[in-house]
């Protein structure tokens, strides 16, 4: 028997929206990946040679880009932070979609050209770096994994740089969205060495999602008209 294949997909925002796409290309959790109660990270499927690891986002372009998971799901953001030049990331799943900001106090600019020097707070301490480089302003960027919001009230940077989605927890704490410095949505991801080794099934299974967006896709549009 061939080694099970490890499918990869995050806890949080993304998961709703994944399952259903799951079920598009014919991949269902076995019942205790329901279970509220469940600490379980590994989990069967209905498909023998399919398992689930359910791990943090950030967690699953790990797994990805080493080889401990052959695929996964993960937000662009993720793959921007990182940069792992292990991972594929095949085909855009249309889903997850929010955008990476610059956001700062109420009634404030955003750093100009003449800034020399930024203090920012942010989960994406990498892709805001490059970001201010390009630009010519070094950013000192302050790691944070939640919470980035009080960041400025509190005097522990001028700045953040976060993920939103409608905006009302920039608002409730007094500050801004200032710049989209990138639009997110979920992507296949998929390990470079696994997609060449393991060539009689990760490619078709790729090729199974690629065409499930597709078919959504079109769905979507006949509603809308």
């Amino acid at each position: 028997m061939p080694e099970p294949i490890i499918f990869s997909i995050p806890k949080g925002r993304i998961l709703d929206e994944a399952l259903p796409l799951l079920a598009a290309v014919g991949i269902e959790p076995a019942a205790d990946f329901f279970d509220p109660k469940s600490r379980a990270l590994v989990f069967a499927t209905n498909q023998p040679h399919i398992s689930l690891i359910r791990v943090r986002a950030f967690d699953v372009a790990t797994f990805v880009a080493h080889g401990a998971a052959q695929l996964g799901i993960v937000g662009s953001d993720v793959i921007d932070e990182f940069d792992y030049s292990e991972l594929y990331a095949p085909v855009d799943l249309g889903i997850g979609h929010c955008r990476l900001s610059l956001a700062g106090p109420e009634g404030s600019a955003p750093p100009g050209l003449g800034a020399s020097h930024i203090r920012v707070a942010t989960k994406y301490p990498g892709t805001t770096r490059r970001w201010f480089e390009a630009r010519g302003i070094q950013a000192e960027c302050i790691k944070l994994n939640g919470a980035m919001e009080i960041a400025p009230k509190l005097g522990l940077a001028s700045h953040i740089v976060d993920l939103v989605s409608t905006g009302r927890t920039l608002v409730e704490n007094a500050l801004a969205e200032q710049v989209v410095i990138s639009e997110v949505s979920a992507r296949l991801i998929v390990n470079r060495a696994a997609f060449k080794l393991r060539s009689a099934e990760v490619p078709a299974l790729v090729e199974r999602f690629r065409v499930a967006v597709g078919q959504i896709t079109v769905e979507r549009g006949d509603a809308a008209a």
